[in-house]
């Protein structure tokens, strides 16, 4: 079973990810854009395999480039969330 099965399995590993790059002094603005390059990725190249994913993707194929950065910065802030 995959991180992309499971939605919040995803927001987990995303949730680490998160911790892992902070811990190494990574800056909020640099995550965030990190997060669009990937949001892109998978929308272009991985198939959603839960509701919550098919969601993300429907919303980033239809958003403009400021709107993509939207859902990545919302994304990021989403696992922040969890964490606390």
């Amino acid at each position: 079973m995959s991180v992309l099965d499971n939605w919040e399995e995803w927001k987990g590993f995303l949730g680490d990810r998160l911790r892992n790059a902070e811990d190494k002094g990574m800056r909020h603005e640099a995550i965030t854009e990190i997060a669009t390059e990937i949001g892109g990725y998978l929308a272009e190249q991985v198939e959603p395999k839960n509701a919550e994913e098919k969601v993300l993707a429907d919303l980033w194929n239809v958003g403009s480039e400021e709107e993509r950065h939207s859902i990545a910065s919302m994304m990021v802030k989403l696992v922040e969330e969890r964490r606390e």
